[in-house]
């Protein structure tokens, strides 16, 4: 634990954000840290906890209390070491995590958590700026050969603990640099891409092979993969974007978020994409359709584009602004949250439903027309969503961009070749079926192919993705080897 009396006597802080006329002109990251007193003083704060919950709390199980306990103790080499002992990639998680760990901490019972996220990142990022660490290369290779299909956090996190293993590893992705999402679906101002270059590195000197511009099922059949490598891991994204089918729909103007973000980020880092691909908000009127994360990430794009205004909408209700803590804590609750993007500048609505859109004569999109709705419960205890007579309205839309989520991977090319030559099995919701326990662990219904992250479990968070990339990677090193020493 830290201080035994520090949750007393030391207030909680955390990181702020830079000023939003200075961080709107760029792309970098605008998170300001907090000096390494302050970080002491909030590891102190960490208490004896009889249970830590922020144990639960965090999907990769971070041994939290150790690392507050190190940093208030000026270890920070030692912290590193624990942060890594559960966590592949904390300087991704440290960015772009929610932190449920925070959520569950015992001091969030009067909204005062250790700020556990911030601390998570200084200990990654001053270990890196020290020099601690290093590729750990194994001290024998085993023969065997895996690929992993995509390179996102999971596909990363899978890669790596096998190579640390001692088995050959490839990893294929369909784009034209390693990342997955993490490289193009989330905006350099929430994570500098640097990042996952430094990984890279250590990944290539611990032997993963990476290969680009591969889109396995389309330039690459899976049968050549399954011939070649002793096991496959299926680590690609839940990309199938949720769509509306609304009159109006096919309007020049009407994107999915995906797209938009996607082309932004690649122009960002240097990636040429031609002007009549580019999909910008300079000028426009957006409307962005959904109220997560990937709307968040539309917003500030569309702020950084010079919008002329940005409006995101919400088919639910208006969250409460505090959670009744005796009903919801240690689990993540339902509550009003803002992030950087919303306050950078936009308008934003709740219970309100897409009922289709209107463009001109050239075809461009205009409006979108809409209703409000309001949700009950039926006689089943089921929640019911019902059209508010009379409240039918249109805002101006110059340019829409749909973030409803994302429905399952995509079938077309790679998971179709499985299922008509393999019998590849998928769950109700269209994802790659796959338990998380047992003898069959991550193993699909293919001999030697397994799945892991969002193309087993659906659209999830990073934090998921690098907890079932490293279950999978000893899911597959025991189904290799007949037993393993790596870590889940």
């Amino acid at each position: 634990m830290g201080k035994p009396t520090g949750f007393m006597e030391f207030d909680r802080r955390d990181r702020r954000y830079a000023p939003v006329g200075d961080r709107v002109v760029h792309y970098d990251e605008f998170v300001i840290p907090l000096a390494e007193s302050e970080l002491r003083e909030q590891g102190a704060r960490c208490m004896d906890c009889g249970i830590p919950f922020c144990h639960q709390g965090c999907p990769v199980n971070n041994i939290i209390p150790d690392w507050n306990d190190l940093v208030y103790r000026g270890d920070w080499r030692a912290a590193i070491e624990v942060l890594h002992s559960t966590n592949n990639f904390p300087e991704f998680t440290g960015r772009i995590c929610p932190a449920p760990c925070e959520t569950s901490c015992t001091l969030n019972i009067d909204d005062k958590p250790v700020t556990i996220k911030s601390i998570e990142c200084a200990i990654v990022d001053r270990a890196w700026d020290e020099g601690w660490i290093k590729p750990q290369v194994p001290e024998r290779r085993t023969g065997k050969r895996v690929a992993v299909v995509g390179s996102g956090p999971a596909g990363l996190a899978t890669a790596q603990q096998l190579a640390r293993a001692g088995h050959e590893v490839a990893i294929y992705e369909k784009e034209d640099r390693i990342g997955g999402l993490l490289r193009y679906g989330i905006p350099d101002f929430k994570l500098n891409k640097r990042l996952i270059d430094r990984r890279m590195a250590q990944m290539r000197t611990e032997g993963v092979e990476f290969h680009t511009n591969t889109h396995v099922g389309v330039d690459l059949p899976m049968a050549k993969l399954r011939e070649d490598y002793d096991a496959v891991v299926l680590a690609g994204g839940s990309e199938k974007p949720r769509d509306l089918d609304v009159p109006g729909r096919s309007f020049a103007g009407i994107h999915f978020a995906m797209e938009f973000l996607s082309r932004n980020s690649k122009r960002v880092q240097g990636v040429h994409v031609p002007d009549d691909d580019f999909i910008s908000a300079e000028g426009k009127h957006v409307v962005v359709v959904g109220g997560g994360d990937t709307g968040s990430d539309c917003i500030g794009t569309s702020v950084r584009h010079g919008a002329a205004s940005v409006t995101q909408i919400e088919i639910l209700d208006r969250p409460p602004e505090k959670e009744d803590k005796g009903l919801t804590w240690p689990n993540w609750p339902n509550k009003l949250r803002t992030s950087s993007s919303q306050e950078e500048g936009c308008t934003r609505m709740w219970n309100i439903a897409t009922k289709g859109f209107a463009g001109d004569a050239e075809g461009q999109v205009t409006a979108l027309k809409y209703c409000q709705v309001r949700w009950e419960k039926d006689a089943e205890g089921r929640w019911r969503m019902e059209e508010i007579p009379g409240s039918e309205g249109e805002l101006r839309a110059d340019l829409v961009l749909l973030a409803m989520g994302f429905v399952h991977p995509v079938h077309e090319g790679m998971i179709e070749e499985l299922r008509a030559g393999a019998g590849l099995e998928l769950d109700a919701r269209g994802n790659v079926k796959g338990d998380t326990e047992g003898a069959r662990a991550y193993h699909t219904s293919v001999e030697g192919v397994f799945a892991a992250g969002d193309m087993r479990r659906g659209q999830s968070l990073v934090v998921w993705a690098i907890r079932e990339g490293r279950q999978c990677a000893r899911a597959v090193d025991e189904w290799l080897m007949g037993h393993s020493d790596l870590p889940r």
